[in-house]
Parts: structure tokens; C-alpha cells; sequence
């Protein structure tokens, strides 16, 4: 069980959320904090392996908190909890597991847990595995498994997700070199995909086509090869 640590300057903010993690199986003793320093000592002084923090408290903050944890050789994991949404960067150089905003919701939250036990499994990899966005106003970090495929625009690129997609500002050639590694297929001048997404290839009178899914996307001729030896790796079963 995870034992953690729920530092809020404001006391209704540090129960109300030690009351939705205590309702989570997976939390044991849930420490909590009023001040930064109060935070602090509870980590030094405990077995803590995360800490839900907010941003803006006297002396020491949220993030101050993160910049000293995060010279630890075995920093427990950092969930920012606030209401600010303009700090999501900071939390993303810092190596933040998670950013919750106020009020949280208990599904965002068991989501949050679940992150921080996959960390402490080791099943979590490294920080190019969270890619940060911007939707008008709000910052957001998104989980890079989590993105369908990407989708060109000039010298911009669209991440699109089950849900939602993100325009970042990096070319789609630079995303394919990037993220290779993590398993993405480029199919098409346009399009780069997560093979893992892939449900189904068509292949018809010399045209390609894959389907992610409800989305069915061209596959290039100048692509097809890659995409058939893929095929051929036995992870995609063609259809007429």
C-alpha cells in the first residue's frame, strides 16, 4: 500500500483530498501537511512514496518542494494539486508523475494513483513517455500511449486521442524520428501512427489504408513497404 503525503495550506483542500484517496485500497496511511516545511518533514521523517502538493503555499511552495525532492536519489513521486493552470510546465521540468486541478474529480485522482503505483513498479518509463500541450487556455501533459496517431499541419503537427486532439508546435518529421523507438509508423506524408492502434490494414487495386478505430487513413505508396513488412511481423492481419 501507498503510504503519502497531502500538503495544502488551506485545511478543507488537505482533507477533502486525504478523504478521496483514503477511499482508494491502494492508499495506506495518508499523511497531511499545512505548510511546505510541514511537508517536508514528513517525507524525511517517513516512508513516503508520493506526495500531492499544492503550488501556492507560504515560505516554501509546491514547486520549491519539488526542486528539493527532486535531488533525492530516490524521490518519492510529485502530483501537483491546484487550482492554478499556468504552472504545468514548471511541474513537466520537474519531472511531476501528475497535475490535478481543483476541485479534483475521484476518477482524475484514481487515475493519478494508478500512475504513481505503475512508477513504483517500475513499469513506467522515462519522461519522453508525457507530452505536454496547450488547448486555449489550459496546459496539459498527456500520456504519449495514449495518442492514436498524428496528423500533419505545416510546421505544426495534431496529436489525436480516443477523446480529443492537441496541436503542438513541432514538425511531423521530427515526432517520426523522436518517437520511433516508441513504436510509431509513418504511413504517409501526413500521417504517423502507434502500431499498437492499428486494428486493420485494406489493401486494394495498388491502395493502402489502415483503420484506427473508427478513423481509416491512406497509407502512402512510398510508405506501403514499411507498412507490409510490419504485416509481415505477424502484429497486423491485412484484409482485401
Amino acid at each position: 500500500m501507498l503510504n503519502v503525503v497531502v500538503a495544502d495550506d488551506e485545511a478543507p483542500a488537505v482533507e477533502e483530498l486525504a478523504f478521496l484517496l483514503g477511499r482508494d485500497t491502494r492508499i495506506g496511511t495518508v499523511h497531511r501537511a499545512s505548510s511546505g516545511a510541514q511537508a517536508l518533514h514528513a517525507i524525511e521523517t517517513a516512508d513516503i512514496d508520493a506526495v500531492f502538493l499544492d503550488i501556492h503555499m507560504p515560505a516554501l511552495s509546491g514547486l520549491d518542494i519539488a526542486r528539493a525532492l527532486s535531488r533525492k536519489e530516490r524521490p518519492p513521486a510529485v502530483v501537483f494539486v491546484t487550482a492554478d493552470e499556468d504552472h504545468a510546465l514548471d511541474a513537466f521540468e520537474l519531472a511531476a508523475l501528475d497535475y490535478l486541478l481543483k476541485p479534483v474529480r475521484p476518477e482524475r485522482l484514481t487515475e493519478s494513483v494508478r500512475r504513481i503505483c505503475e512508477t513504483l513498479a517500475g513499469t513506467e518509463a522515462d519522461d519522453g513517455d508525457v507530452v505536454t500541450v496547450v488547448q486555449g487556455a489550459t496546459t496539459r501533459m498527456i500520456r504519449r500511449e495514449d495518442i492514436r496517431y498524428v496528423q500533419a499541419q505545416g510546421d505544426y503537427a495534431r496529436l489525436h486521442t480516443a477523446d480529443a486532439s492537441y496541436l503542438v508546435r513541432i514538425p511531423l518529421a521530427e515526432l517520426e524520428t523522436q518517437w520511433a523507438d516508441a513504436g510509431f509508423l509513418r504511413i504517409h506524408r501526413s500521417y504517423l501512427v502507434a502500431r499498437h492502434q492499428i486494428r486493420q490494414v485494406r489493401l486494394s487495386a495498388g491502395r493502402a489504408s489502415i483503420r484506427i478505430g473508427s478513423e481509416e487513413l491512406p497509407v502512402s505508396r512510398r510508405h506501403l513497404p514499411t507498412v507490409r513488412s510490419t504485416l509481415a511481423s505477424g502484429r497486423v492481419r491485412p484484409s482485401a
